[in-house]
């Protein structure tokens, strides 16, 4: 599926280093609004991140922080540790405190009709970052921004379809694949898995023998890669979620003396600095793009609903996708 990418006035701003993800609600604005609403002509934004299980999430903070602070945004900030429940409390908060507009990337697609009713009521629009939600009402939310987790997963399996006679590592014709998903129930697990299928589906050599979720974390893929080390006797590649998980499974290869990206191909979703290190040293084979810099096009859309423009109901980032050599062009100028 192939989504109409729009390109917000405000183009990607490349931000340097990464922080660590807060654990509670606080300003990162100019001068620090008022809770009910920025005080001014300030625009007050409550945002409840997913938490800080990965380095593309670390980077999506960051963007999104230093971003709101240049524009002079009160940004309310919410860490909800990968719960539902903490996402749910928060955007109460948020409502409570009568913010101009509220934004999130949903912990898992479903449960949030009840929530988003809410800051309806509450005349408080909603932008989705990152991921989208299952509902049938799309008015409960303005527009979702993030990436088409679908055509990431087509792009991996696409490149395996591609490139199936270097992954059969046994050369007998079956290519055993191993996927770590991500959170169980997150839109990127879902549609990532399904993309990956549909490119391989008319591969009779494909096989995905052992699927099963890693948590987007490194220590998560690494527990599982374990497991499936175990478990499976032939496994020609990883198909891994995310690069933490992959950074993880490549912990868990060599230490059963399997050389990663030789022994065992592995192919990741993200393109964060780790991983695209690990795509230049050769341990990863190949990686698809997902762009965490939202900030730009979220404090974008942000101004825009607030002063009730227009806006599509949906804006996809731009991405691309990297083999070695393409990793190693561009590492030293890789931000994130």
């Amino acid at each position: 599926m192939f989504t109409k990418v729009f390109t917000a006035t405000a183009g990607f701003v490349l931000v340097c280093g990464l922080a660590a993800c807060g654990s509670s609600d606080k300003s990162d604005g100019d001068g620090g609004g008022s809770a009910g609403g920025g005080g001014g002509d300030a625009i007050t934004m409550g945002f409840a991140q997913v938490g800080a299980e990965s380095g593309w999430r670390t980077a999506n903070t960051k963007s999104i922080q230093e971003t709101a602070k240049k524009d002079g945004i009160d940004l309310k900030f919410s860490d909800a540790q990968q719960k539902q429940e903490n996402q749910i409390k928060a955007i109460r908060s948020y409502i409570q405190q009568k913010v101009d507009v509220i934004a999130f990337s949903p912990v898992v697609e479903t449960g949030w009709d009840a929530v988003l009713q809410e800051a309806k009521r509450a005349k408080i629009p909603v932008i989705l970052t990152d991921r989208s939600v299952d509902s049938k009402d799309d008015t409960l939310y303005a527009t979702f921004l993030g990436s088409d987790f679908i055509e990431e997963g087509k792009k991996a399996g696409q490149w395996l379809v591609d490139n199936a006679a270097d992954a059969d590592v046994d050369k007998n014709g079956s290519i055993n694949v191993v996927e770590l998903q991500g959170t169980t129930g997150a839109a990127p697990a879902i549609d990532r898995k399904e993309g990956f299928a549909d490119a391989t589906s008319g591969d009779d050599s494909i096989k995905v023998v052992a699927s099963q979720t890693g948590d987007f974390t490194r220590d998560g893929g690494k527990k599982v890669m374990e497991s499936f080390l175990k478990s499976q006797k032939d496994i020609d590649v990883v198909y891994a979620h995310n690069d933490d998980m992959g950074l993880g499974a490549i912990e868990a290869i060599e230490a059963a003396g399997k050389k990663p990206g030789v022994d065992i191909k592995i192919i990741t979703v993200d393109a964060v600095k780790d991983g695209m290190t690990a795509l230049s040293e050769g341990k990863i084979n190949y990686i698809v793009e997902c762009n965490p810099l939202l900030g730009p096009q979220l404090m974008d859309l942000a101004k825009k609903v607030v002063a009730g423009e227009e806006v599509p109901k949906r804006v996809v980032t731009e991405e691309s996708a990297f083999d070695q050599e393409q990793a190693t062009a561009v590492l030293a100028d890789r931000k994130y």
